[in-house]
């Protein structure tokens, strides 16, 4: 069991985007910044979280451009706006990276790690050996196992999972409960 006691400001937190930050849209993508609807108290979530880690990343597969259904444009767009909310509540993201490639063998794909090189070349005071992952899917936890980071599993949008599980250290319901546990400790 990972204990939060562990956690000083030498740690990174990895975050991803839909399921996590955001709502998804079922089967389909959020295509634009109209359908990005924060869940709630993300910003302020953000913000405490920047207090007790030194980087907070975004890293997030996004092959609804590659499929053509949303523009680079629009995803950076998504962005830009997501940052700007983010940073009115006094919050911040060092980072986002995102991944287009639908190739499951693509090493920015997770559950390939490769967006977590990346952040520790573009960072270099990221070990990813002190870094936690926050995910919602099962390739989420693989990314973060495969960089060598603690995860954390949020049952926003697969509350029924068979938990335990070997690829998950812990598990919450959503991000606030995360927040909260990370309070106390």
């Amino acid at each position: 069991m990972f204990d939060f006691s562990q956690i000083d400001k030498t740690w990174t937190l990895f975050l991803d985007r839909d399921g996590v930050v955001n709502y998804e849209l079922p089967g389909t993508y959020v295509r634009n910044w109209n359908e990005f609807i924060f869940y709630p108290h993300t910003q302020e979530n953000i913000q405490f979280f920047n207090s007790r880690f030194q980087r907070l990343i975004l890293a997030t597969n996004q092959r609804g451009v590659t499929r053509g259904i949303m523009s680079l444009e629009d995803l950076e767009d998504i962005h830009v706006h997501m940052i700007k909310s983010i940073e009115e509540k006094g919050g911040r993201i060092d980072r986002i990276y995102y991944c287009l490639d639908g190739d499951p063998s693509s090493p920015c794909r997770k559950p390939n790690p490769g967006m977590a090189h990346q952040a520790a070349r573009d960072f270099p005071e990221i070990q990813l050996t002190k870094s936690l992952m926050v995910g919602n899917n099962m390739s989420d936890m693989g990314f973060g196992k495969n960089a060598g980071m603690k995860t954390i599993f949020l049952k926003t949008t697969s509350p029924d999972l068979n938990l335990p599980h070997p690829d998950i250290d812990l598990y919450f319901n959503n991000l606030d409960e995360l927040a909260e546990a990370l309070k106390k400790s």
